[in-house]
């Protein structure tokens, strides 16, 4: 029970971080997708 209290007391803050990390990441990512939608849009409309 002393080695897994240990390994969480090691390694809780790294995976806090990561997990915040990736929870940003991923709203930037959803927002990125959402704008090149739009662009390839606004392309085949100018192309037709």
């Amino acid at each position: 029970m002393e080695i897994f209290n240990d390994c969480i007391s090691n390694l809780g803050f790294p995976i806090a971080v990561t997990a915040f990390l990736l929870i940003r990441i991923e709203k930037k990512l959803d927002e990125l997708n959402k704008t090149l939608i739009q662009v390839v849009e606004s392309l085949v409309k100018a192309s037709q």
